[in-house]
């Protein structure tokens, strides 16, 4: 298949998936959807293809761009027009994470894997609460336990799901916590600006290895 003709089914799968999809997911797909053809969808020509939609795609006359997130390639909204889309959808920006859960949940983002134990000492209040929901949210996966602590308690991560709803490929793509919740989790309104008062107690906890509010209060990510 020509590059010029292939970008287009490329373009056309990263759009429709729900989900980022990987180079190797796009070349199976393509090879399954055209399983006549004598010659194979390779890798290198799928990568092609998509550094070729993402040059279109940093073109000004786009308020789409193309984003590496969570080890897949998405379409997301860019930066500038993240104002606007949030007068469209409304409540949907107010139902966000607790608090103590987004506390929980940076917590456990910078310092994983960590244990139940671990995040209350640093936090100092319980967070049975907020870790449910988290894992309700598949925000977070339990990834093992820790054959070093007393009773190998369960140790915590962050999940694929998580990078994805935050637009980031690895964990060492994690901004600053600010940066998260100016641009990634929420939109500043008057009715949600009390997060980003609390950001400041966030970076303060996470040194300091203090919590902020109490367990089971707030409202969480949509659907809670």
């Amino acid at each position: 298949m020509e590059i010029a003709n292939l970008i287009n089914h490329v373009e056309a799968l990263i759009f429709a998936s729900e989900k980022p999809l990987t180079a190797v997911e796009i070349v199976e797909l393509i090879n399954n959807a055209f399983g006549f053809m004598d010659d194979k969808v390779t890798m290198d020509q799928v990568e092609t293809s998509i550094d070729g939609i993402n040059e279109k795609y940093q073109s000004e006359f786009y308020p789409f761009e193309l984003r590496q997130s969570g080890g897949g390639w998405q379409f997301l909204t860019k930066k500038e027009f993240h104002s606007t889309i949030a007068q469209l959808n409304g409540d949907k920006f107010l139902k966000r994470l607790s608090t103590a859960a987004l506390e929980t949940l940076a917590i456990i983002a910078y310092k994983q894997p960590i244990t139940k134990s671990e995040i209350e000492a640093i936090r100092g209040v319980n967070c049975d609460y907020s870790i449910q929901k988290l894992l309700e949210k598949e925000l977070i996966v339990i990834s093992g336990r820790n054959e070093q602590m007393i009773g190998k308690p369960l140790i915590y991560a962050t999940s694929r799901h998580f990078m994805d709803y935050f637009g980031i490929n690895t964990s060492e793509e994690l901004p600053k916590i600010s940066e998260v919740l100016a641009e990634q989790i929420v939109i500043p309104t008057l009715v949600n600006a009390g997060h980003f008062e609390m950001e400041g107690k966030v970076q303060q906890n996470l040194e300091e290895g203090q919590g902020t509010g109490d367990e089971g209060q707030g409202e969480n990510i949509e659907g809670a």
